[in-house]
């Protein structure tokens, strides 16, 4: 086993790489100039905000691995209201080759997290590139942010690029038989506030029922903006107790999976608990598990191929993924 040591991590040694095995090898990582402390920061994120150094650093290690991308796509009219679609291997090669396509393939939206405030959808190429590589298409959105906006502009805007990637999905050889949401953090809660109310999706032609199964990682689904952070990118004035997604449950459900991290400092278990509590009480089939060593952080830079050793995030949203759609 071979170490690199970082001293602004208060001398912390910590395994980075190992030949012959699926970490990253040294040599890769010099081919991609990575320094050790900034590997180290991949490895060893805090707890708070992704710091977005390690997310540029582990899209340059998730390699596209053949998958295509079609880049700023437009769901809406305002700024920050566009996506971009992630294609597996087959379907690229068709698009370049230009030979006819006779698969429809199972479609995914990814919605990223980031307090509400920070974050884009280039920053989690690595999520798009993820699911490409496992056969999905995959829309990795953009939505508009506080403080400019707040709540519910991002859950209306989420809601918006469900319906438009589910309205669209013949167009890009996608079936709206298996279209699965998912996603992070504060992109969690957009996902789960704006999927498992029917009020939300309702205006753009879709149902709760439309979708076929929801991830949900680290989400901040029931707690109190006023006193625990993020009530920026909420009303002023405004009560939690009429805002958080387990109190609004309306419509007949798909099935959810929702997963914490074992490390997680920054979002608590608990809301998860309580919005499993609130989707079954409505009728919905749950399904909770927990990311094992994993932190706030690397419960989703994990997903990223090469990061795969960290936990089993991916396992766990790719058997889901493949037992549901």
């Amino acid at each position: 086993m071979k170490t690199c040591k970082s001293e602004s991590l208060g001398g912390q040694t910590l395994s980075v790489w190992k030949q012959d095995d699926n970490f990253v090898s040294k040599a890769v990582l010099a081919t991609l100039k990575i320094s050790c402390s900034a590997w180290l920061l991949v490895v060893s994120m805090g707890q708070g905000a992704w710091a977005f150094s390690g997310l540029n650093a582990v899209n340059r290690i998730s390699l596209s691995g053949g998958v295509g991308v079609q880049t700023n796509i437009k769901y809406g009219d305002e700024p920050l209201q566009d996506l971009d679609l992630y294609f597996p291997k087959p379907l690229a090669q068709s698009f370049e080759q230009k030979t006819a396509v006779t698969t429809q393939y199972p479609l995914v939206v990814f919605v990223h997290g980031g307090s509400w405030k920070n974050g884009s959808k280039e920053d989690y190429a690595f999520v798009g590139r993820s699911l490409a590589k496992a056969g999905y298409i995959t829309a990795v959105i953009n939505y508009r942010k506080a403080p400019d906006h707040v709540y519910p502009d991002f859950v209306n805007d989420t809601a918006r690029a469900i319906a438009w990637s589910y309205h669209n999905a013949p167009s890009f050889f996608a079936t709206t038989d298996k279209l699965a949401v998912m996603g992070h953090s504060a992109g969690a809660f957009n996902m789960m506030a704006a999927v498992s109310n029917a009020d939300f999706l309702a205006p753009f032609g879709m149902r709760p029922s439309d979708i076929k199964a929801v991830i949900g990682i680290a989400g901040p689904y029931s707690y109190d903006f006023r006193r625990y952070g993020g009530s920026e990118a909420f009303p002023v004035d405004a009560d939690p107790n009429v805002m958080m997604p387990n109190y609004l449950v309306k419509g007949v459900q798909p099935k959810y999976l929702l997963l914490t991290a074992e490390k997680d400092r920054l979002v608590h278990d608990s809301d998860t608990v309580i919005m499993a509590q609130a989707l079954k009480a409505h009728g919905a089939a749950v399904t909770t598990g927990e990311i094992k060593g994993a932190s706030h952080a690397t419960s989703i830079g994990a997903m990223a191929t090469p990061l795969q050793w960290l936990n089993d995030v991916r396992a766990q949203v790719l058997d889901y993924l493949a037992a549901e759609l």
